[in-house]
């Protein structure tokens, strides 16, 4: 296995060169143990590794910590020693979301891959509004938007061939295709895309088929399926840590656990780019501050009664935007804390070295000058 076949490339090597000369070996992590890592080297040996106090103490958030799918600089162990994570290499695409919860964190859920697959189907989990909010963070990431409608096998064909068309409507760059892990179909579809040295992330809710897929582009039982459940058509979840897995024929997947939660971490500008018809109508309102209510001449609104403007989008749109807006309050809060704790260390320290200073100095001896003079006679 080369680090080519690995996603190596030019780029890659270029940030490499400074630790090359500290005889320090590229990997790229294939597993998280939360205390240790997988780490695979050229020629297909892997590593349990762990992560230096430096890359630790340099990361300003757990985002920046290393990641499944990240390159990093490996410093071999040899005997006893553990081998451990010198440097964590620049990530070329980052595929993340807000962590759940109340908190402002980034969580990334694959690093350096080419491509984001959503798994989904044309049944119960089928869901517009989601599906945008994940074309919002893929185009943020950098990375190519893959959707497969799954378990084609589950439900009639024209209602499988009426999802996959409403979500092309949503994102036209997006490939979409209908599948179906069962009987096959359209699986050669997406090995096409799983060239070597290309890496895919698999993402989706829970019991849509994201496993039996994987089993199916493996060509054998990698991850354990749960039973389908004959109400809902879903599987149990089985995925349970993201993991990377080079596949026989080339190419490079990182499975999963099921994503419930879909919330935003990107920008307006990202927003905005993927809601290009609702930008395009607020510049044709009469006013630049229309608040889109019922202001005249309000050009979203006159789209919404006319029926050209789904209002389920518009107002999947408005809570997106309120959402990153939220997110933007919480990050400046964060960050003035986080300004606030830094000084007040910053002022600790430096009482605790005066004092230490003040302290030592009383404590040295002082010269005796009692017979530092002398009368002559």
């Amino acid at each position: 296995m080369t680090l080519t076949e690995l996603g190596w490339n030019t780029e890659l090597a270029k940030d490499f060169a400074p630790y090359e000369k500290k005889g320090w070996k590229p990997a790229r992590l294939i597993r998280d143990n939360k205390i240790t890592y997988g780490a695979l080297l050229e020629g297909g040996k892997e590593y349990e590794v762990i992560m230096s106090g430096k890359v630790y103490h340099d990361a300003e958030c757990d985002a920046e910590l290393p990641a499944v799918g990240d390159w990093v600089a490996l410093e071999i162990g040899t005997g006893d020693l553990d081998t451990i994570i010198r440097a964590r290499l620049p990530r070329q695409t980052c595929f993340s979301r807000k962590a759940p919860g109340k908190s402002s964190e980034e969580q990334v859920i694959a690093a350096n891959v080419d491509i984001v697959c959503i798994v989904t189907d044309a049944g119960t989990d089928f869901n517009l509004r989601r599906m945008e909010r994940y074309f919002t963070l893929i185009s943020r990431s950098r990375a190519k938007a893959l959707v497969l409608v799954n378990k084609a096998d589950l439900f009639p064909k024209e209602q499988n061939e009426e999802a996959a068309a409403a979500i092309r409507a949503l994102s036209p760059d997006a490939e979409v295709i209908v599948t179906s892990a069962i009987d096959g179909q359209n699986v050669a579809v997406i090995e096409k895309s799983l060239e070597p040295g290309v890496s895919i992330t698999f993402v989706g809710s829970s019991g849509v088929g994201k496993s039996s897929l994987i089993n199916a582009l493996l060509g054998e039982e990698w991850q354990e399926e749960g039973e389908v459940n004959e109400v809902t058509g879903k599987g149990r979840h089985t995925t349970t840590a993201r993991e990377l897995v080079v596949l026989p024929e080339g190419g490079i997947l990182i499975d999963n656990p099921g994503i419930r939660e879909v919330q935003m971490w990107t920008d307006e500008t990202t927003l905005r780019e993927k809601f290009t018809d609702i930008e395009e109508l607020a510049a044709r309102c009469k006013f630049h501050d229309c608040k889109h209510g019922s202001d005249a001449g309000c050009a979203i609104r006159e789209a919404v009664e006319s029926g050209s403007l789904d209002p389920e989008r518009y107002e999947g749109y408005l809570k997106l935007d309120e959402e990153i807006e939220e997110l933007n309050r919480r990050l400046k809060k964060r960050k003035m804390t986080i300004e606030r704790r830094n000084k007040r260390d910053h002022r600790i320290k430096a009482r605790n070295l005066a004092d230490r200073v003040d302290y030592e100095r009383h404590l040295k001896p002082r010269a005796d000058t009692s017979f530092s003079h002398f009368d002559e006679d």
